[in-house]
C-alpha cells in the first residue's frame, strides 16, 4: 500500500525486451534505503516488486498484464519515473490510500498554467468517472490528488508548486499518458451496495 506522496524523480537506467515482458531497471537512492529483494516500489503509480538491486539501481519484471493497462509499457532509457516506497506503519498517512494497481490510463487533454500552478484536465477511461467526485481523491502516475471538477470522460486538478517541481507531472505536455487509479474506498462501496439497491430489473 501507497499514500501517493512521491519521494523521488527516479531515472529509467535499462528496458529489455522479453517478448511477452520486459525487465525495468530504475536508477534512484532514496527509495532504495532500507529496501530489500521481494519489496515493493510505486512506479508512476505502479507497484512492482524489486528482483535486483545494486549500486544505486534496482530491477522490475513486468509482466503482460502490467505492459497491457499501464502506461509503462513505453518508457525508454532516461525516462524520469516517480518513485515511492510501499508504506509502513509509523509513516504519516500524508495522500490517501493507493494500492498500486492501476484502473486506467488517462490522456493529458489540457494544461492551464498560472502564476502558481497549473489546472490539468485528463480523460476518463472506461466507467471510472462513477468513482470520482468534486473535491474526492485521484491518484495520477502515483501521485495522490484532489479532483477539482469530475465529469463523464474527464476530470481536472490543480498543480501546486510542491507538485510542479517534485514529480513528472510538472513535465506532463498535452497527449501524454498517464496512469489512474481511483479511491478504492469508492470501489468497495459501490460493491457493498449493490447486494442492497434494487436495479431496473428487480
Amino acid at each position: 500500500m501507497f499514500t501517493g506522496i512521491v519521494e523521488e524523480l527516479g531515472t529509467v537506467a535499462e528496458v529489455v525486451d522479453q517478448g511477452d515482458a520486459i525487465r525495468l531497471t530504475v536508477q534512484a537512492e532514496t527509495v532504495l534505503e532500507g529496501t530489500g529483494l521481494g519489496d515493493s516500489i510505486s512506479v508512476n503509480g505502479c507497484c512492482l516488486t524489486v528482483s535486483e538491486l545494486g549500486d544505486g539501481r534496482w530491477t522490475a519484471d513486468l509482466m503482460q498484464e502490467t505492459l497491457d493497462k499501464t502506461s509503462l509499457r513505453g518508457v525508454v532509457p532516461g525516462d524520469r519515473v516517480n518513485l515511492e516506497r510501499a508504506v509502513t506503519v509509523d509513516k504519516r498517512l500524508g495522500g490517501h490510500i493507493v494500492q498500486g494497481h492501476v484502473d486506467g490510463v488517462g490522456e493529458v487533454l489540457s494544461r492551464t498554467p498560472s502564476e502558481h500552478w497549473d489546472v490539468v484536465e485528463i480523460s476518463l477511461p472506461g466507467d471510472l468517472d462513477r468513482y470520482l467526485v468534486d473535491k474526492g481523491s485521484i491518484t495520477v502516475d502515483g501521485v495522490s490528488l484532489t479532483v477539482v471538477e469530475a465529469f463523464e470522460d474527464s476530470f481536472t486538478v490543480s498543480l501546486i508548486p510542491e507538485t510542479l517541481a517534485r514529480t513528472t507531472l510538472g513535465s506532463r505536455r498535452v497527449g501524454d499518458l498517464v496512469n489512474l487509479e481511483a479511491d478504492v474506498i469508492a470501489k468497495h462501496v459501490e460493491k457493498l451496495l449493490g447486494a442492497y439497491v434494487p436495479t431496473q430489473e428487480s
